[in-house]
């Protein structure tokens, strides 16, 4: 059928208007060919006249675009951290007498925090938290018993592998990482090889160092922190057993008592067995606990003390050189200045302080090693430099001569084990050139614990989101950003107790801290626990407060002064405020596996780690060896 001329044009008209169309959608879901730079609209080839002029606008922008798209340089990190050096001990935080020109360099150069506090006053736990960023009990780092930290490198407790150190968060982001030093947290669970808690496990690509602590039966002539032990599970048992043998034997020749051989000969066999079980554990405890590691494997079985701090600050020198063009982070943790005391011939004997100041002003020359690298790699500028201390001094370190081998917490009262403010208040120095103020003090209340989430935030990494973090980022505080802590509350724990309260109002220069208990220190006006070298956080051992002890350590930081309702008028509501936050606390804390158990303290055989294979003897040195095959 023949079609109207005016029906045909319509037609073709329709079919021209939908092919149309079908070209503008097929257009709009065809992908781009051709890439554009993000943000950069507009960027069309030049036409006419001034193309030249239009060619460099458009490289410009392109280069303009392409830098936008870039993030920022992230930064590098060194942590150094000493093991029991006190917050009177560096110059910039009033000592006159011990030599530490490093450390306060960094504090002029930095800025200084006078209210850093560590989430615990021991090793372990302290340092559980400062890795995590949490509460040493959320981790079930905080014991129940009186054993506080690992003592043995064959335990089974440790950092769970289930925490999230800062290291793992800053591996993932790209970064070297490395550990030289003292670990503490743990090495095996199941067998010796598992390596569940070594640092390798926990985001650090290199370790070289000692995975327990330092300890007095480390070193040769130094005495031992068995002592009181040995005194209630060895010698008691003996008298014992001396005076029952001598009773039995009297009443035997008085014909009083039939006694037969058998009894005498069981009770010798008793005393025998606690007698050689006892030379044993002096023989072998050095060699089995007492040795460095690099990576996973023992280098040096038993540790040598010689020229120890040097061999570790060079190798955390090579380490960032060897890494100077990458992002890295670095944390160089001192066996200083942890008893045994122990410093190199260029050092000793050269304090006004004996042999504890000797290996301060060690410390203090390792520390200006590091800061002289950074400078000469030009890194200073690019590297965030974290100084602190684990803890307070321990005040109780007197030798049976009377040496004084504990350092100084200045005018706070206390020290190491305990949380009155000299077992708590520590070191925390921060320098970063060109981001971070020169020569400014802070007296905010801030916590090892918030070098997590710094060092997390300035790497790019997310904070985990499954889990509470206790700590706070600390560059707004030290940018000026903010003049007032992030930390209201903070929750002072001595082991698993909740020990203390702090509160820094919002509104308010006070600082409230109320105790529940309190060490009972021996002996009597004593500034510490002196008859069993370290305070212990229940039962005969600590006297309990009610209503707690209140103090204001604004205006009486060295709490010598309980408040009361007669001195604070608002006595009553501080405490209830505070018992609130404490509540509200508690109701957060799951229940978790403890790893400081006495099961998992106590050394386990088939966990000992050993470099030979004859026996126990465990002797090797292969730390030069090693030292080539670093990484």
């Amino acid at each position: 059928m023949h079609r109207a001329p005016h029906a045909q044009r319509t037609s073709r008209s329709r079919r021209r208007h939908m092919h149309n169309l079908t070209l503008g959608r097929d257009a709009r879901r065809r992908p781009s060919l051709s890439p554009r730079p993000a943000r950069c609209t507009g960027c069309f080839p030049p036409r006419g006249q001034g193309a030249q002029k239009m060619r460099l606008r458009l490289l410009l922008l392109l280069l303009l675009c392409e830098a936008q798209g870039h993030a920022a340089p992230r930064p590098n990190f060194v942590l150094l951290m000493a093991d029991d050096l006190g917050i009177g001990d560096p110059g910039c935080y009033g000592n006159t007498t011990l030599r530490t020109p490093n450390i306060d360099r960094l504090a002029a150069e930095g800025v200084k925090l006078t209210q850093h506090l560590a989430a615990s006053p021991l090793c372990t736990p302290s340092r559980a938290a400062f890795m995590t960023g949490r509460y040493p009990i959320r981790s079930g780092m905080a014991s129940q018993s009186f054993i506080g930290v690992f003592i043995f490198s064959a335990s089974s407790g440790g950092l769970p592998t289930s925490e999230i150190t800062f290291a793992k968060l800053l591996k993932n982001q790209g970064y070297s990482t490395a550990l030289i030093g003292k670990w503490h947290l743990g090495t095996n669970c199941h067998n010796k090889t598992d390596f569940c808690h070594h640092p390798l496990s926990h985001g650090f690509d290199y370790f070289h160092g000692i995975p327990v602590t330092n300890l007095r039966d480390c070193k040769p002539g130094e005495g031992s922190v068995f002592t009181r032990g040995i005194r209630v599970l060895v010698f008691i048992p003996l008298q014992i057993i001396a005076i029952t043998l001598l009773t039995l034997a009297v009443l035997k020749c008085l014909g009083l008592l039939h006694v037969p051989p058998v009894v005498f000969f069981c009770l010798l066999c008793l005393a025998a067995m606690i007698l050689g079980l006892l030379l044993c554990f002096l023989h072998y405890f050095r060699p089995l606990n007492c040795f460095l590691m690099r990576n996973h494997e023992i280098t040096q079985q038993p540790l040598s003390y010689d020229s120890l701090t040097q061999r570790l600050t060079a190798d955390a020198a090579q380490f960032i050189r060897r890494n100077a063009g990458t992002p890295f982070l670095l944390l160089l943790s001192y066996l200083h200045v942890h008893t045994a005391l122990f410093s190199s011939p260029d050092f000793a004997g050269h304090s006004q302080h004996g042999a504890y100041g000797d290996a301060a002003e060690e410390l203090d020359w390792s520390v200006g090693q590091i800061l002289n690298v950074l400078d000469e790699l030009k890194l200073a500028n690019n590297t965030l430099v974290y100084f602190t201390s684990d803890q307070g001094a321990h005040v109780e370190e007197v030798t049976t001569k009377g040496e004084v081998h504990g350092g100084s917490n200045g005018i706070y009262k206390g020290g190491k084990a305990n949380n009155w403010e000299g077992g708590i208040r520590i070191p925390g120095i921060l320098r970063w050139p060109g981001v971070i103020q020169a020569g400014l003090v802070i007296d905010e209340p801030t916590s090892n614990m918030d070098i997590f989430p710094t060092v997390a935030k300035l790497a790019g990494s997310p904070l985990p989101e499954d889990r509470i973090i206790d700590g706070h980022d600390l560059m707004p505080l030290l940018q000026g950003k903010t003049q007032h802590s992030d930390h209201e509350f903070l929750f002072h724990y001595c082991n698993f107790y909740l020990n203390a309260v702090r509160w820094h109002p919002r509104n308010s220069t006070s600082v409230w801290k109320a105790f529940f208990f309190t060490p009972k220190f021996s002996p009597e006006g004593a500034n510490g626990c002196f008859s069993t070298h370290v305070c212990f956080c229940h039962g005969h051992f600590v006297s309990r407060h009610h209503p707690p002890l209140l103090f204001d350590v604004a205006k009486d930081p060295g709490e010598r002064t309980p408040l009361s309702p007669a001195t604070e008028p608002r006595f009553r509501e501080i405490l209830a405020v505070m018992q609130q936050a404490a509540d509200r606390h508690a109701e957060t804390l799951q229940a978790v596996p403890n790893q400081l158990s006495l099961g998992n303290v106590l050394w386990k055989p088939w966990l000992q780690m050993c470099c030979s294979s004859s026996g126990l003897s465990c002797q090797c040195d292969r730390e030069n060896q090693a030292k080539g095959a670093s990484r």
